[in-house]
């Protein structure tokens, strides 16, 4: 007799078929239950059924509302974007001529870029944000990746020191940008604060931010705003960055810079820089993302840059070479047409000199926006110092408005912000001042 062994999987496929074969002359097709898990087209509930309904984005949700809102006098100062004077998006005429180039050039085609991204671009970004004479580039002890925007340098970024470095804490300052914390908790790393803005003097609490970072434990990482912190618009002045530089080398803090706004805060490209600068000149390391959304108004082609300075080049290459894996099952590479727009920009001399014209356009009319919105509340006899607002700096300004104010004034006014009292001064034009004016007047006058 002939004997035959079945293997595990062959016994497993008669079990099956056994069992089918028995199953279906016991149940009839009308006689199917749906579970209530089952994907099966009877199913009276969903497999989804208990999800909750979250709550909109605190930022993004302002414009929803705004965007509910069917007054003529509605005013959205909650968009972090730039508009130009008659409250429209702007993009840049050298994107224009850049994206024009880009088009006609039929020698480009759609493949993959590698992981890291465009290398052109990568090379530029970090001669933008450390400078044309940078040592640490010359000694090839950066490594930068592309990344989608500012967001997504910063979860890289986040994910690699959770990986890879001894300390998963990260101070961030309080307040700051809403997305850092959940950025940053979920990429791995444990969240912590330190005292940055001061409410009574509408500017920075340095003694309270030098006493934090000083008892944080040595080896933890420190998110620093390059420039135009978000949301206050306050910023150290550069003797208070330079002590704050030499109290984090000495406890060995590593810096991990968000840079959104280099040239739209002062208009100055080098001098928004000079915080960045200040920590890589002493040949430390640190971190820095950087974002071209506000700076050259590719807010929604999501171009961004990842950069670490590192003590060598070979631990540059080998920082690299795990950066790669935290992005490969990420987003396996970024997209390839913002990246070329910055990359035509940057590298050609011309363009680059009508850029930093049309920035410091845009950075200047927003200064003048500040002006006008401080005279306009001085005029009024508005009661308060509202000095605060030709100091600050960048996009936002902290008004100081607390949420029953800002409920009052969305309320009766149709002016949309978020609940913290912050306000995008791109969002204000000469038009616009007299109605935030009233608004922030009533508000002061009869809810204090």
């Amino acid at each position: 007799m002939h004997s035959w062994s079945a293997s595990p999987a062959d016994r497993r496929l008669s079990a099956l078929i056994r069992h089918l074969e028995g199953s279906s002359n016991a149940m009839d097709s009308d006689t199917i239950t749906a579970y209530p898990t089952s994907g099966f087209p009877g199913a009276r509930n969903s497999v989804f059924e208990h999800i909750v309904r979250a709550p909109e984005d605190p930022i993004l949700g302002v414009t929803v509302a705004y965007n509910k809102d069917t007054s003529p006098l509605k005013l959205n100062l909650g968009v972090g974007a730039y508009r130009t004077e008659e409250g429209k998006p702007l993009v840049l005429n050298v994107v224009r001529r850049a994206e024009q180039m880009l088009v006609n050039d039929s020698s480009r085609v759609k493949e993959y870029l590698p992981i890291v991204g465009l290398a052109d671009f990568n090379k530029l970004s970090a001669k933008l944000i450390l400078g044309a004479d940078s040592l640490a580039i010359q000694e090839n002890r950066v490594t930068t990746v592309q990344c989608l925007s500012g967001t997504g340098s910063l979860r890289v970024g986040g994910e690699f020191l959770a990986r890879h470095y001894h300390q998963r804490t990260i101070y961030i300052p309080q307040p700051t940008w809403g997305n850092h914390p959940k950025v940053f908790t979920l990429a791995g790393l444990s969240v912590k604060t330190f005292r940055y803005y001061d409410p009574v003097t509408r500017g920075l609490n340095f003694q309270g931010l030098l006493e934090d970072l000083g008892s944080a434990p040595s080896g933890a990482i420190v998110l620093l705003h390059a420039c135009a912190h978000n949301p206050t618009g306050v910023d150290p002045t550069p003797q208070q960055w330079e002590q704050i530089r030499q109290l984090m080398r000495s406890k060995a803090l590593l810096p991990f810079f968000d840079s959104a706004y280099q040239g739209f805060a002062s208009g100055n490209l080098d001098a928004d820089a000079h915080s960045v600068r200040l920590f890589v000149g002493d040949g430390g390391e640190c971190l820095i993302a950087q974002s071209y959304a506000k700076n050259m108004g590719l807010y929604g082609e999501r171009v961004g840059a990842l950069s670490i300075v590192c003590k060598s080049a070979d631990v540059a290459s080998r920082v690299e070479s795990q950066l790669k894996l935290v992005i490969r099952p990420m987003y396996s590479n970024p997209p390839i047409h913002g990246a070329s727009i910055v990359a035509t920009i940057l590298k050609d001399r011309n363009m680059y000199q009508e850029w930093t014209i049309e920035l410091k356009a845009m950075a200047d009319r927003i200064i003048n926006m500040r002006h006008l919105l401080f005279d306009a509340l001085r005029s009024r006899g508005t009661p308060g110092d509202w000095s605060h607002i030709i100091k600050q700096i960048g996009m936002f300004t902290f008004t100081g408005l607390n949420s029953e104010q800002v409920a009052f004034m969305t309320k009766e006014y149709h002016i949309y912000m978020t609940s913290d009292g912050r306000i995008s001064m791109a969002g204000l034009s000469s038009r616009t001042v007299p109605h935030l004016v009233e608004a922030i007047h009533a508000a002061v006058t009869r809810l204090v």
